[in-house]
Parts: structure tokens; sequence; C-alpha cells
């Protein structure tokens, strides 16, 4: 009974001083699995030898052997107590905040730089009565090819060009098919502008992206002459580059204009004295315009004969580029942050 009794206060005291060096609770879990496990434990294996013993002293061997099950317990207890009220005060130490301390700058997000320009030129625009109009980016080839005026054998139709859907429809390639859409749905006068997103099968390049954004302009009513077209543009490029900026007209040919022209204006990175981006002529094309053909006023129902109209068309990134110097229109796609935040 001695030895068996010895045996049980040497694992008190070990399992005593033991826990008493955990300085963390991580270590509480293996010291309850050493001492009091249910098939290992050394307090288990201590029970296990009563059944070796005589018959006189088995009671009290067992009692001991609870008495100590039950001290180890109430100890572990408090010292788990102990530890996490520990470890709780140094974590709420290092969470703690100091107010006094400046805090953490964040960035504000902003509009891209391309939906800062289209807003730009939607107001302008709309300071001269122009009101605004939405079409769907899907289309069918009638409102963006055959209403404006574009044979079947025109090489835009071309599904190297243009990207057609399994149904025939289409991507649309301009945004002249919103100008179709608002002709057809009502009556003259119309003076609207259609910005929004167009589709194109270009390689991607330096200038060219195959999805980009246009802002097209249409104006139709009873006398509209060229001469209007030319001083809304006018107004314009002032609106954009500032009062005073040259700029010119020279004839081209649209499908849907008739005359046409493209409009240029005073290179903005030589100031007209020539340079690579300009091929070295001081002149940047900008935008196409023309007026309306005749055949596009009918097809929409419209009377010729009676109402004239001009239209415009311009790529909302070309005007990006040339108001902020931006080279590349691939810059504008790539979302760097830290190109994004120069706008």
């Amino acid at each position: 009974m001695t030895t068996a009794q010895e045996a049980l206060e040497s694992i008190e005291r070990e399992a005593l001083d033991r826990l008493a060096t955990l300085s963390t609770t991580a270590g509480l879990e293996g010291w309850l699995t050493e001492f009091l496990g249910r098939e290992r434990g050394r307090v288990t294996q201590a029970l296990k030898l009563i059944p070796t013993l005589p018959p006189e002293a088995r009671k009290p061997y067992g009692g001991a052997v609870n008495r100590l099950k039950v001290a180890l317990e109430a100890a572990h207890a408090e010292r788990g107590g102990v530890l996490r009220a520990a470890e709780t005060a140094a974590r709420i130490e290092a969470e703690a905040l100091d107010v006094s301390m400046p805090s953490i700058g964040r960035s504000m997000g902003h509009a891209h730089v391309l939906s800062q320009v289209r807003d730009e030129l939607v107001a302008l625009f709309k300071s001269l009565g122009y009101g605004l109009a939405e079409g769907p980016e899907v289309e069918d080839a009638w409102h963006n090819f055959s209403a404006l005026n574009t044979p079947e054998d025109h090489p835009a139709r071309d599904p190297k060009d243009t990207f057609y859907l399994p149904d025939g429809r289409l991507l649309r390639t301009q945004t002249s098919s919103v100008q179709i859409r608002h002709m057809a749905a009502g009556k003259p006068p119309f003076r609207i502008i259609a910005p929004g997103r167009v589709y194109r099968r270009d390689a991607v390049t330096p200038r060219h992206y195959p999805m980009f954004h246009q802002l097209e302009g249409l104006h139709v009513a009873e006398g509209i002459t060229f001469a209007h077209l030319k001083g809304v543009l006018q107004a314009f490029a002032e609106g954009v580059f500032g009062s005073g900026t040259p700029m010119r007209l020279r004839p081209s040919f649209f499908p849907f204009t008739e005359p046409s022209a493209e409009m240029d204006v005073r290179c903005v990175f030589c100031e007209g004295a020539g340079c690579r981006i300009c091929s070295h002529t001081g002149w940047l094309e900008i935008l196409g315009c023309g007026m309306v053909d005749p055949a596009v006023l009918e097809a929409v129902g419209i009377d010729s004969e009676r109402y004239s109209g001009f239209a415009f068309g311009l790529g909302v990134e070309r005007i990006a580029m040339l108001r902020h110097r931006i080279p590349d229109i691939r810059l504008l796609w790539e979302n760097d942050a830290r190109f994004l935040a120069q706008f």
C-alpha cells in the first residue's frame, strides 16, 4: 500500500509541476491526455492496479486515486482559466487601436477616363440642344446596314469585319443603328446623340481594338444644310480642344451620307508643325460626317423632299487619346491602376 500511495503522490507532484510550467493553452490538451486520458492516462493506469492489491487495501487506494483525479481536474481547470485570460489580454492589447495615430489613407474610386470623356461629350452636345438616345448592342442587319444604305456586297457586312451571331443577328458596328430606330419610331424634327459600345473584327494594335465607344449625332428637320453641320462641329472642336481650335472638312464617302466629309483638327501633339502622330501633316482626323442620304430618310418613312438632315460620328477612345496625349489605345483597356489613377 505504501508503494502504491507513493506512486500516486509522485504522479500528483509531477502533474502539478508540469501544469505550472505551461505558458499557453496549446499545452493543456497534451497535459490532460498524459495524466487524465481515458486509455493511457497515468491516473487511469493507476486505477488498473486495484485488482493486484490485497483486498483490504483496494478501497483506500481507490479512494486515493479518485481524490487525485478530482484534484488534477480542478488544477487543470484553474490553470486553463489563468492561461486563457492571459492570452485574451495579450490579444486585446495587440489589437488595440491608438485613435491618436493618423489613419491609413484609402484611395477613392473614380470614373474611368473613357466614362469621363463620354460624359463631357454628352454634356457638350446637350448644351447644344441634343437629346440622348439609346439602342440595343445586338442588332439585325436591316438596322445596322440595309436602312443605312449599305449594299449587300459592302465589305463592312463581311464576317471578317463584323461579329455575327448564330441566329443571323450581329453585334452592332456603329451606333448609327440607334438613329435608324429613333427615326423609324417618330416624326421629324430629330436632334439626338447616340453614345454606346460598338464591335468590329479589328486586330488589337496601338490604335485599334475590337470593342470601342462611339458617339453619333443626328439632326433632321426642314431646311437643314451643310452650314448647320459645320457650325455644330466647330462648336464641338472648341468645346473639346479649346476656343479657336483650327478645324477643316475634307470630302469623303459614307454610304449613309451625301455629301460626306471627314473632319480634322490641328494636331494636339505638335501644334500643327508636323510629327509622327499626324504623319507630318499637322492635322488629325477626328470624325466622319455628312448630310443624311435621302435613301436613308426614305427607308424609315421620312419625306426626303421636305426634310433634310446631317449626321456625324466620332470615337470616344480617339477623343480621349488626343485630349490626354495617350499613345496606345490598349492602355484604356488594361485596367492598370497606375495608369487610371492619372485621370
